[in-house]
């Protein structure tokens, strides 16, 4: 049984090798071991393997696309979220990776928590994250009152948990983890958008991005 994560077949094609260079700078450089949740068919990490020489772990629930990671990477975890984290070693990885993952999970927080002991002193957990409030969606929920599940995107009929920019604040900072980057990806191309934003002086300037990278380390405790 499923301990923590969302019904993940009947996805459409593609939906498990998204690559996500636009990643690879919110990798520390000096990595050696990283551990992706979430992987797909583990494009991303094989990316990691190629450009940083890591030795890449990673946890995917889907059984088909687990199967291909596992044989590009060095370990891979065909499993829940929660239930791999029994099998990840304490005090091993130097970054580990969530891209859009956390919002399916009925309880990212503790997810969060419980991966502290696996980081080394050095380690940070790099995340990606969906905006709720990002322009496109906002103007359908807000202006015309739609809220629409679609099979994949902001409003993802997996998705169980929505975020923007001050809620990951607040998330990193209540777990306590210390913020070391945060910053808007995939920003709209919308005039309107700019518009708005001038009008309201830049009080909308977070709606501009679908996604939040984040990285993050455990807080040191005195």
């Amino acid at each position: 049984m499923q301990a923590d994560i969302t019904e993940q077949r009947n996805k459409p094609n593609g939906y498990y090798d998204s690559v996500r260079e636009d990643m690879v700078k919110y990798i520390p450089d000096d990595a050696q071991r990283t551990v992706e949740f979430g992987c797909g068919s583990g494009g991303f990490s094989v990316l990691l393997k190629e450009r940083l020489g890591v030795e890449a772990w990673a946890v995917e629930i889907d059984e088909k696309s687990a199967k291909t990671a596992s044989e590009k990477l060095n370990k891979v975890l065909n499993c829940d979220a929660h239930a791999a984290i029994a099998e990840l070693p304490d005090d091993y990885f130097d970054c580990i990776i969530f891209f859009d993952i956390l919002e399916h999970l009925v309880d990212p927080y503790s997810l969060l928590t419980s991966v502290k002991k696996k980081l080394t002193k050095k380690g940070v957990v790099t995340a990606s994250i969906p905006n709720i409030r990002y322009y496109s969606s906002f103007v359908k929920y807000v202006i015309h009152g739609n809220w629409d599940y679609q099979n994949h995107g902001i409003l993802d009929k997996t998705h169980l948990r929505f975020f923007t920019y001050k809620s990951i604040v607040k998330m990193f900072n209540n777990l306590d983890f210390e913020i070391l980057e945060l910053e808007g990806i995939h920003p709209t191309s919308s005039r309107t958008f700019r518009l708005l934003n001038m009008l309201f002086l830049n009080a909308l300037s977070d709606i501009r991005y679908k996604h939040f990278a984040v990285v993050a380390k455990p807080k040191e405790i005195s």
